[in-house]
């Protein structure tokens, strides 16, 4: 039971007010999905034979199936305020565990075998997830990317290639039938899950999970026990993903370790135009069906109209912006109280009453200029820097701790300049990006572009450089400028147009895999030229200049956001943006200011990254994402802002950059350092987690 006897009638009373007041209203979101898939619908019938065909029908409900089913997995998780990062590697880990035989009967396995199998393996995800969001009460944007990457680790242990064998008794069943001619198998799961969401809707249970995204504390003080319901949430959330998984091995008959990673953002896209508000408490899976497959309409209206397939995530990141616009479009909203502040700072313009268009006469801005009374004596630095050494000085220790098992593995290796000239210039790409995400973190953001602005600036790097020196300069500077103009797009979706953090820059982040596709038609040209070859891996009196790179920006780094008005501001902004606001913090400069330094930042690291390997590369960022959290977790940052300081980081950056060399030297894959990097990340936030 998810509430007290005595508060099920209470539970369901506010239920039925939900349901029956304003109904329209109520499903705003669900009617305009419907709407618009219609629409769509109806420009795929007119753009082929005029007809739709039973076929055609059949074709159009496999394709979506698997993005609808996961999409109702991440929509249940939403609406109790949460947010999953894990469900396409869920779906990846339940596709190669079928294709590999590690399923209930083996290869030969019936349908409902492999199903139970499939939804067997993303419960014990969601619980996992579950466990660490619910009982241990961490933040589940971190949980669920660590959960992420451990999955990844994991799937990749099982299959590291594509290929294994689905049963076949699983394509024949979810491609086939369930009446012949007149139902397709697909529609008929979804229309099964449909009504199990109804009835659960219904629910004490489902008004608990919306009463729990509308207001947690509020459903605490009413009896509901708000844990149960977010660790609940996450098992079926899980389940749903599993049967994500289930569906398209039946579709593909075969495994892929990677084939569930593109599905994220379709996801999440479809979850909001459906119509469910990210943060909680209104919306629904149905709604998201419908958006899963306006989605895949779009996509194949693309196909139809001869566009090229590269422009299919810049239309997804795209709409999923232009649909979390619309589902807060309302009088309060966020563009709209900005339109309105222009107005009023405008005609106050005009009037003359802006405070620095006041007199010196004027003495209601001015401040007492009496002489301040005798500070006492400044604190010892060890109070005055308390917090930082608390929360800093684990990652230090941690650090001593790996390199003292690198001296046992590897042998004298500490003893060597090489060792430690290698570490720092493998750790450089990590400690550029700590300060830009650091400062995002700082303050209660997210910067989840950065795999794509890495990328698409290496790629135009490259390609504007061409492998030569005198190229370099404009070549440096148009990178740097394409990743200020990402940042700047992220901070004004932020803070112009109301977007959550996540949303934007997950939605940024596929506009740049699009374009960086069509910037490079899928295959990146040019080549770094030998000056940048010779500052990333050559040596002067047996340094590589990297190296006093990295020390000076190190020292900038601590500069920038320990002594500086700005650094002052942003951890202002994070610990309260609205006191921060009424002591006269410019909070939307600011976070536009950090968005920005978070874009450069990962603009140079894709510099840098093209002249350490010599050529640019597609996906060439999508290592650094969950370590650009994972340090900043591990040196002692809040991953809701406020809390952290960039020597900390710097410690994390260290610290994950020798325990990576120290599995290198023990042959351990990537798969391995995958898994340990999520329990890394997920260890550092149990130790420095706010009791």
């Amino acid at each position: 039971m998810i509430t007290q006897a005595p508060l099920e009638r209470p539970l369901a009373a506010a239920s039925a007010r939900r349901i029956g007041t304003a109904p329209l209203a109520a499903h705003r979101g669900l009617l305009t999905a419907m709407a618009v898939f219609a629409i769509m619908l109806c420009t795929v019938v007119m753009l082929g034979s005029g007809t739709l065909s039973y076929f055609d029908i059949s074709f159009l409900s496999s394709g979506g199936a698997t993005l609808a089913i996961a999409a109702i997995g991440a929509t249940i998780v939403i609406l109790t305020g949460g947010f999953d990062l894990s469900v396409g590697a869920v779906i990846s880990l339940v596709n190669v565990a079928l294709a590999a035989g590690l399923v209930l009967g083996g290869p030969q396995a019936s349908v409902w075998q492999a199903t139970a199998t499939g939804v067997a393996i993303g419960m014990a995800a969601g619980a996992f997830n579950g466990f660490f969001v619910a009982v241990l009460r961490l933040q589940p944007i971190v949980v669920t990317l660590s959960t992420m990457f451990i999955l990844q680790g994991v799937t990749l242990l099982v299959m590291d290639k594509p290929g294994g064998l689905v049963p076949p008794a699983l394509g024949e069943f979810y491609m086939g039938d369930a009446w012949p001619e007149l139902l397709p198998m697909p529609l008929a799961l979804l229309a099964v899950l449909a009504l199990l969401w109804l009835w659960l809707k219904r629910t004490p249970v489902g008004t608990a999970l919306y009463a729990v995204g509308g207001d947690a504390d509020s459903a605490r003080a009413a009896g509901v026990r708000v844990d149960a319901v977010r660790f609940l949430a996450y098992v079926l959330a899980g389940a749903l993903y599993g049967l994500a998984g289930v569906f398209l091995s039946a579709q593909t008959g075969a495994g892929d370790p990677l084939v569930g990673n593109p599905l994220l953002l379709s996801i999440f896209a479809a979850v909001v135009v459906g119509g469910t508000r990210l943060g909680g408490g209104k919306g629904g899976p149905m709604g998201s069906v419908f958006g899963a497959y306006i989605l895949m309409i779009v996509v194949n209206i693309l196909l139809v109209l001869n566009v090229s397939a590269y422009y299919a995530t810049v239309v997804e990141g795209v709409i999923l912006i232009l649909a979390a616009l619309a589902a807060a479009a309302n009088r309060d909203s966020v563009p709209v109280r900005q339109l309105r502040a222009a107005v009023t700072r405008w005609r106050a313009w005009r009037a003359g009453t802006l405070p620095r268009q006041l007199g010196g006469a004027d003495r209601r801005l001015a401040a007492d200029t009496a002489a301040p009374a005798a500070s006492a004596a400044a604190p010892p630095f060890a109070v005055r820097h308390a917090q930082t050494l608390r929360y800093s000085l684990p990652a230090f220790a941690c650090l001593v701790l790996v390199l003292a098992a690198t001296e046992l593995v590897l042998g004298r290796s500490l003893a060597h300049w090489g060792y430690w000239n290698s570490l720092i210039v493998l750790a450089s790409f990590l400690a550029i990006l700590a300060l830009g995400q650091g400062a995002v973190i700082l303050t209660g953001g997210l910067d989840l572009s950065l795999p794509w602005t890495i990328g698409l600036s290496g790629i135009v790097f490259a390609g504007i450089a061409q492998g030569a020196d005198i190229a370099l300069p404009y070549a440096m500077l148009a990178a740097l400028l394409l990743g200020c103009v990402v940042g700047l797009v992220n901070g004004l979706a932020v803070v112009a147009l109301g977007l959550s953090p996540i949303v934007a820059t997950l939605a940024v982040n596929g506009i740049l895999q699009g374009l960086a596709l069509l910037y490079s038609g899928g295959t990146p040209a040019g080549f770094a030229p030998p000056l940048l070859r010779g500052f990333m891996t050559g040596q002067v009196a047996g340094v590589t200049p990297v190296v006093l790179f990295v020390a000076a920006f190190a020292v900038g780094a601590v500069v920038l956001l320990s002594h500086t008005a700005f650094g002052r501001r942003v951890y202002a902004v994070g610990n309260s943006p609205l006191a921060a606001r009424l002591a006269g913090v410019p909070v939307g400069r600011t976070l536009i200011g950090v968005y920005v330094l978070s874009g450069v930042c990962a603009a140079l690291v894709g510099i840098l990254l093209t002249g350490f390997s010599g050529q640019a590369s597609l996906g060439m960022g999508d290592d650094y994402l969950l370590p650009s959290i994972a340090v900043v977790v591990v040196g002692g940052g809040l991953i809701t802002g406020g809390r952290g300081h960039y020597l900390g980081m710097l410690a994390g950056v260290l610290l994950l950059t020798a325990l990576q060399t120290l599995l290198a030297g023990s042959n351990l894959p990537y798969a391995t350092r995958a898994i340990l990097y999520g329990a890394v990340v997920l260890g550092a936030v149990i130790a420095l987690r706010e009791k």
